[in-house]
């Protein structure tokens, strides 16, 4: 199968529109051994798969080691790798593990947003991925949404550090494009009034659930030329979850309200014949701002789901219904 794809920015990244989100890979640690692991990814390039994302804080290096033991032994041209920066990985007595991670590896995770840091921790990197570069180098975090009241803080410390650091290495030919990775879409807009960033991975904040980025970050991306990669697509399970107790959003137990929203549009989906999670996963990718939607896999049957729904019909009636109801806010296809 192929997919089709799209370029990052103004850069000469090209993305397939359909990615991998390697976050589960790491996350779930030892449920998934990693001939599963190779059987998820061998599914996806089968499917046509061809841009995978991953981070240090993903199962505390894990994810890249398991992606990077499967990736490096295909055609290195034929794929795009992005990573992050931000969080550097060292010994489990001098940092703090992430509690979301379910790895059992020997490392916890410092936050580091400094110049130099940015190359200590994409070096690291391409030791686990096992690889001799990745495509895109995303500055990571950097949220209210991940450090509170202490953002502001993290935020000047990265605008004179790491985001500097990401910038040279793009004009140093050592990556092709950079950006952010974060689960909120204010520092999106202040980041790219103030760097030249080819593209923001925002997980959660634009999806069939969620529109916010409607009014402001998205415009703003069309103007500049950003593009804009949709992690979490099902926010975090949600959207692909039919049992209450297996629903979370943003990584934790969803609440009723928006339990009662997801079940709305499941409804709207059904009438129309369309599976839900189909419309999760294309809704995104019809404002021209977005050049791929990147679901968290760890299971062959999830690749293999992913792939079914993404090519399936969607009558243009169901995007009307979903606005009318004021559950999804139309947009038109570029």
């Amino acid at each position: 199968m192929t997919l089709p794809i799209r370029m990052l920015g103004t850069s000469d990244v090209a993305i397939t529109v359909l990615g991998f989100g390697g976050a589960t890979l790491g996350g779930v640690g030892d449920r998934v051994t990693i001939e599963q692991v190779s059987a998820v990814v061998e599914a996806a390039w089968d499917g046509g798969v061809r841009y995978f994302d991953t981070a240090p804080l993903y199962g505390h290096g894990l994810s890249e080691r398991r992606l990077g033991a499967h990736l490096s032994a295909l055609p290195r041209d034929e794929f795009v790798v992005s990573s992050k920066v931000g969080r550097l990985l060292v010994p489990a007595s001098e940092g703090t593990r992430d509690p979301l991670m379910r790895d059992n590896e020997p490392f916890a995770i410092r936050y580091d947003y400094s110049y130099d840091a940015a190359r200590r921790s994409l070096e690291s990197s391409l030791e686990r991925l096992n690889l001799n570069r990745v495509d895109v180098l995303l500055c990571h975090d950097i949220d209210v949404w991940t450090h509170g009241d202490g953002q502001g803080e993290v935020y000047e410390t990265a605008a004179r550090g790491v985001l500097p650091a990401l910038a040279d290495l793009r004009s140093q030919g050592v990556i092709r494009a950079f950006g952010l990775g974060v689960n909120e879409s204010a520092v999106c807009i202040r980041v790219m009034e103030q760097f030249d960033v080819d593209c923001f991975l925002l997980a959660g904040r634009f999806t069939l659930l969620e529109q916010a980025p409607l009014d402001d970050l998205l415009p703003k991306c069309v103007e500049n030329r950003v593009s804009v990669i949709i992690g979490g697509p099902y926010n975090s399970g949600l959207l692909a979850a039919t049992e209450r107790r297996r629903a979370t959003y943003d990584y934790k137990p969803v609440d009723d309200d928006r339990w009662a929203r997801a079940n709305r549009i499941r409804e709207v989906c059904q009438a129309h014949g369309v599976d839900v999670r189909a419309a999760a996963l294309q809704y995104p990718l019809r404002h021209p701002a977005v050049a791929s939607v990147i679901p968290g896999v760890w299971k062959v049957e999830e690749v293999q789901t992913n792939l079914r729904v993404f090519n399936a019909d969607i009558p243009e009636s169901l995007w009307d219904d979903l606005d009318d109801a004021g559950l999804a806010r139309r947009v038109t296809r570029d």
